[in-house]
Parts: C-alpha cells; sequence; structure tokens
C-alpha cells in the first residue's frame, strides 16, 4: 500500500506488502507522508510511517517498522526499525534507534 502523498526517489525496489503511508487516517496533507530518497530497497512487510525521510541508498529490512529519519548509506532493521550505517570497510555500527 503506497499512500497518496508519499514521494519516491528513482530505482526503488519495493518488495510485497510493503506500507507507506500517513500517520493518521483521512489525512492525506503530503507533507505527512514519507519521503524516500533513490536507490532504497524496500523488503517484505516493511512498513513506513508518518512524515520520515529515508535516505539515499538504503535498505529497510523485511517486517521493519520505521517511524524516524534513516540517513543515507543505512540498513534500518527491527520493530522498531533502528538504524545501522554502513562504513567504508564493510563494518557495520548502530547509529541511533528509533522511537
Amino acid at each position: 500500500m503506497i499512500g497518496a502523498g508519499a514521494r519516491i526517489g528513482s530505482n526503488c525496489t519495493i518488495y510485497q506488502q510493503v506500507t507507506i503511508g500517513g500517520a493518521r487516517r483521512g489525512d492525506y496533507q503530503a507533507s505527512h507522508y514519507p519521503c524516500i530518497g533513490d536507490d532504497v530497497v524496500l523488503y517484505a512487510g516493511a512498513k513506513l510511517i508518518g512524515d520520515i525521510r529515508i535516505g539515499d541508498r538504503v535498505d529497510v529490512g523485511a517486517n521493519a517498522v520505521v517511524r524516524s529519519d534513516i540517513p543515507d548509506d543505512s540498513i534500518a532493521v527491527g520493530l522498531p526499525a533502528r538504524a545501522i550505517h554502513r562504513t567504508a570497510v564493510g563494518r557495520v555500527r548502530i547509529l541511533a534507534e528509533a522511537v
């Protein structure tokens, strides 16, 4: 399900049962929907809810629930989702835990 006000960048991949929606039922203002950057992959069952920004080159894991911004070059996993940053040498470190 993709809400009417959602903005999706180029070269994004969206798998089955992904929800990209506003935080409130019946609220159709475009500013209350997620903004998704370029080269993003949303795996099966991911939920992106509310006025959030998903950066460029982000992977959102299966069934992750994202309610806060995710920076560029990150992986978002969990419930609620937390951002894990991809470093230049391939290691990962936890950046922040979404609320």
